[in-house]
């Protein structure tokens, strides 16, 4: 059998079948450690520099264990590559057969039972529901991301997929056929199992609440992008109910007593419907979030209402009895959504955050726990079970305290593998001077003066990251006032197409500007001279009138932390750490960090900062900005 050593060694079988692949030391040293811990049953935080490889020196003693192994990703973007080209490549290269399986939530799956009863779908939504009627007849998975040809926010995708809620489970007269129920059973008999923090953390709340878990038990669990996990638990463990939950049980519950004469139901239902409009009127009409302690003097009533009418249908449904398995499961929904109603409107709710989030057409109630560190550790330390976390930015400088704390790993070893890549060489940070605080409504102009001039120097693009949709805007707004600084290049903007879809004309245009912000920061890999600029407006700190932010900091005043250092100072230092590594994605690729605020150099606070990006260089200097490009692209030539 092959080893660690000859699998990342100069006569590695990868080199047959990865173009490029070269020995990498931090590759093999992760690789080891992995393995360790996975044979000790042991707990290990990685971070993996960009270019370090870290998929593969996870992927590898994974399967070499022959311990059965759950790998989650940040996203099903991710799972999909791991799962289709990762894997596959790995297998041929240890020369073993080993099962793998690919699951996802229940939403990613075609229920055909839901299918059969979409009947008169809006004319807008006949075309998707043709492509998924004849695609019913191709596909073995269901797996709704095979389906490209239908986008994956088209709406009908709720209509012939299922919850938790609405499933029909071994009642549904498809069972025997259900994409969900192969999936699990596949997952249940694979030696290694691909999900996303979705599913797995919907997995682990289930069996927190007693649940009987639907993910295979695992003697080895990995979890990549692992800095996505703090917050996303945070979600997980809380309480949610939304207006368009409600308001789609109340046309299920429609739909599904239509075949009895019950006019005190349909009244019932009515007067329901009308409740959820009643609040959504009464609701503050500015969007975002808001303190729900704050707004519940004008909801109480609504509120009330709401859940009265919530009773009297549960009351006509339940005199109904057994009529149908459908409305067993909408009478059992509505239970469990009031049950939900009167945790998040209780002034005696357990220690949380109560907040109220304002969409265009919707709302949504939430109850944040204000900590989730001791529930995290008491589901991974179990002591028999491996638990891996890894990703690019787990620490600031050597620390790891940071992300431990909120993981509720207390004594975990930390270990730090560098990028391979020459960032001192090839990267450079450029901090331009006399720029207005952060705060100063003129700062996205005055940011944008000081960064356009850098196009004259690439023949690559560009990357203007915000913090905001509103700076970004802004920024939109001045390139239309100053087309003549792009000099004939394309500006690409988040919101006029989706994100995968400007990625692509960004790589292919090759010398375009893009803004962007949120998702644009983390997960995207741009190769090559295409992109040789980010330009970062502002440092990431989350806004302290976030619920979720303000839950964290009130959770540290109480320990008697102080909420600025252990908390937002080091998350907007790894976050910037994210925004920063879209640049050098290859040993060969150089360019420009641009940070255009001025607390970096200004605040005491601003050297971490720096520190996080080291070993690139910086500079005040424009002239050596231009001198330091100059010098890569004649080499390059």
């Amino acid at each position: 059998m092959t080893t660690l050593t000859e699998l990342f060694g100069e006569q590695s079988p990868l080199k047959d079948l990865l173009p490029g692949f070269q020995p990498r030391a931090g590759q093999g040293w992760m690789a080891e450690a992995v393995a360790e811990a996975i044979s000790k049953s042991d707990k290990l935080v990685v971070e993996a520099g960009t270019g370090t490889g870290k998929t593969f020196a996870y992927l590898i003693p994974a399967l070499l264990s022959g311990r059965k192994t759950i790998i989650s990703t940040g996203t099903k973007a991710l799972q999909d590559q791991l799962y289709h080209r990762d894997l596959p490549l790995v297998g041929k290269a240890i020369g073993r057969p080993v099962t793998t399986a690919l699951l996802k939530g229940r939403a990613n799956y075609l229920c055909l039972q839901r299918l059969d009863q979409v009947t008169d779908a809006a004319s807008t939504l006949l075309d998707d529901l043709n492509e998924v009627r004849e695609w019913r007849y191709r596909t073995v998975s269901g797996d709704k991301a095979e389906l490209i040809e239908v986008p994956e926010d088209s709406p009908i995708w709720s209509l012939v997929t299922s919850t938790a809620d609405n499933c029909l489970g071994q009642k549904c007269p498809e069972y025997s056929q259900c994409h969900v129920v192969k999936a699990r059973k596949a997952a249940q008999e694979a030696d290694l199992v691909v999900v996303n923090h979705h599913l797995l953390l919907a997995d682990l709340a289930m069996k927190e609440e007693g649940f009987v878990e639907f993910l295979p038990g695992a003697e080895a669990i990995i979890l990549d992008e692992a800095h996505q996990v703090p917050d996303l638990a945070v979600q997980f463990f809380g309480v949610h109910l939304g207006s368009r939950e409600l308001e789609r049980l109340v046309e299920e519950a429609r739909a599904a007593t239509l075949p009895y004469s019950q006019p005190e139901l349909n009244r019932r239902i009515d007067a329901l419907q009308t409740a959820i409009r009643e609040l959504r009127a009464e609701a503050p009409r500015k969007e975002g979030r808001h303190e729900l302690n704050e707004v519940m003097t004008e909801l109480r009533e609504p509120f009330d209402n709401l859940a009265h009418t919530m009773h009297d249908v549960q009351i006509a449904l339940a005199e109904l009895g057994d009529a149908s398995i459908e409305l067993e499961k909408i009478h059992e929904q509505l239970v469990g959504l009031a049950e939900r109603l009167t945790i998040l409107v209780s002034d005696d709710a357990w220690d949380g955050m109560r907040w109220l989030e304002i969409h265009p057409r919707s709302l949504q109630l939430h109850l944040t726990p204000l900590d989730v560190s001791e529930k995290l550790n008491g589901l991974i330390d179990n002591g028999f079970q491996a638990w891996i976390f890894t990703s690019a930015t787990l620490a600031v400088g050597e620390d790891f305290s940071h992300f431990g704390t909120r993981m509720g790993l207390i004594g975990v070893a930390g270990l730090t593998f560098p990028s391979p890549f020459p960032l001192q060489q090839n990267g450079l940070i450029y901090l331009p001077e006399n720029l207005p605080q952060p705060s100063d409504p003129g700062h996205t102009d005055a940011m944008l003066e000081e960064v356009t001039p850098l196009l004259d120097m690439i023949d690559g693009g560009m990357f203007c990251l915000f913090t905001s949709h509103r700076a970004l805007n802004n920024a939109k707004k001045w390139f239309k006032t100053n087309k003549l600084v792009l000099g004939g290049r394309t500006l690409l903007a988040q919101g006029d197409a989706p994100r995968d879809d400007l990625l692509r004309r960004f790589r292919q245009i090759g010398n375009a500007v893009l803004l962007g912000t949120g998702s644009f920061w983390e997960g995207v890999d741009v190769r090559g001279p295409a992109l040789s600029v980010v330009a970062i407006d502002k440092l990431p700190f989350a806004s302290p009138a976030d619920p979720l932010m303000m839950a964290r900091l009130e959770f540290i005043r109480r320990q008697g932390g102080n909420g600025f250092m252990d908390h937002q100072l080091p998350l907007a230092a790894l976050s910037l750490k994210q925004g920063a590594g879209r640049l050098l994605r290859d040993q060969t690729d150089y360019g420009v960090v641009v940070l255009c605020d001025p607390r970096i150099t200004g605040k005491r606070y601003g050297k971490m900062f720096l520190e996080c990006l080291k070993p690139m260089p910086s500079t005040s200097a424009l002239n050596e900005v231009s001198s330091f490009l100059a010098a890569h692209k004649r080499a390059a030539a």
